[in-house]
């Protein structure tokens, strides 16, 4: 897909606040660029290359599927507390690829180590900036099982290393997050600030994903950038606990994917003085924005899910515990039965039934109460004396719909987010490698 960024600024300039990305700001000690290794044989960018040149402190969570890309595998054998650069690529997923993907990155690697290193010793400012090969992560989303691009790649360094910007303005950002898409029909970008103690601090992120999302990750990558100075041990326990409620919380078609990462990156621009632990009070601040900015990304995921027309909450309250309420909403959000329901603008209820029956918890009928927006279309185990059907039809016309279920047993709720399932979705994966 090839995206003319005047265009789109000039077409799109009220996107829902989800899409918004007019107050991108820089981050100091990033630089970022993204070429065309010509991967689709179209020219559109496919590479995207993100230096740290004094290095970063960073945290990374990776998908729970047992098959994985070797570009995960790499970056788990990097015991480095620091990096100093991640590249990633879109087309291939150099998932299954054997010992020629593994081989293909540490090639990679190599040339880009010194290529960045070249790069610096062309400043006249003297200092000398090395850069290992273990000091590189990578990323790589796409199809499976097909041969990794690895001359392709490695041909399209130097282009790459060249046009590496520290100005990262709004035009910089988009076309970082337009060159990781793959079935996406629009990039996703995300700003946030906070405050640690009194420096003001910035958060900048994107991510790409479409389909075969789920909880524990889904093909989605997703990288956010700050300029504060927090050890890795804390980033990597912050992203955690944020990535529970936000990118765990969505599924667009129930499939984790191979090759998920979410990673945070602290260039340490911004000294804010000693943090002694996770819960340390100076870092409420930053976690609040960390989680507001990974919820927004999230969303705009399942925003662009394959063919999605309509976004659809599905909130539990008073579950017994938070984790029933978890299995509870998942158990109807992932339901193809619901999706397609809601695809044809039907507030058939009883899908929702179904799906609180199936989630293996134990459940009191005569207690539930189903809300489709604000109107009421079930309590006292039968259908609401309140239930209007002309009402819900209109409501289900809306692009956003939230369902909500109470099911009157405890304190414990859990709110996710999925779309609905259109014949587009079968029409862009009966067509995907095509």
């Amino acid at each position: 897909m090839t995206i003319n960024l005047k265009n789109f600024l000039k077409d799109k300039p009220k996107m829902s606040k989800m899409g918004e990305f007019q107050q991108l700001q820089e981050i100091d000690g990033l630089e970022i660029s993204a070429v065309s290794a010509d991967l689709y044989g179209t020219g559109r960018d496919d590479l995207c290359l993100f230096y740290f040149k004094d290095g970063a402190n960073y945290g990374a969570v990776y998908t729970n599927n047992s098959i994985c890309s070797e570009s995960i595998s790499w970056n788990k054998n990097i015991r480095k507390k620091f990096v100093k650069a991640i590249l990633v690529n879109t087309k291939n997923a150099n998932t299954f690829t054997g010992t020629q993907g593994k081989e293909g990155l540490d090639t990679i690697s190599k040339a880009l180590a010194k290529n960045l290193t070249l790069k610096e010793a062309q400043k006249e400012d003297g200092t000398k900036n090395v850069v290992k090969s273990n000091e590189i992560l990578f990323a790589s989303t796409g199809v499976i099982g097909e041969k990794f691009p690895t001359q392709q790649i490695k041909g399209s360094i130097p282009t790459l290393v060249d046009k590496l910007r520290e100005r990262q303005n709004k035009f910089v950002w988009f076309k970082a997050a337009s060159s990781i898409m793959t079935t996406d029909t629009r990039p996703k970008l995300a700003y946030e600030e906070c405050r640690i103690w009194n420096k003001d601090i910035r958060l900048c992120g994107i991510a790409k994903g479409s389909g075969m999302i789920s909880p524990n990750l889904g093909t989605m990558l997703s990288f956010v950038f700050t300029d504060a100075d927090i050890p890795s041990v804390y980033l990597k326990s912050l992203l955690k606990r944020t990535v529970a409620n936000s990118f765990n919380s969505i599924t667009v078609d129930s499939d984790t994917s191979t090759n998920d990462m979410v990673a945070i990156f602290s260039t340490n621009k911004v000294k804010t003085g000693k943090i002694y632990n996770v819960l340390d009070p100076k870092l409420k601040d930053f976690e609040r924005a960390l989680q507001k900015l990974l919820l927004n990304l999230a969303k705009q995921v399942v925003a662009d899910g394959e063919g999605a027309k309509k976004f659809v909450t599905v909130r539990i309250i008073n579950a017994r515990s938070q984790q029933m309420a978890k299995n509870v909403a998942f158990s109807i959000a992932n339901s193809p039965l619901f999706k397609t329901a809601m695809a044809g603008e039907d507030p058939n209820w009883g899908r929702v039934i179904m799906g609180i029956g199936k989630s293996g918890e134990k459940i009191s009928p005569e207690k539930i109460e189903i809300k489709f927006g604000e109107l009421k279309v079930a309590e006292k185990g039968r259908i609401s004396e309140e239930y209007n059907e002309k009402k819900l039809k209109e409501y289900m016309r809306w692009d956003s719909i939230l369902v909500e279920i109470n099911l009157k047993l405890g304190q414990g709720s859990f709110e996710c987010y999925t779309c609905d399932f259109t014949n587009d979705y079968i029409n862009i994966n009966a067509d995907y490698r095509n």
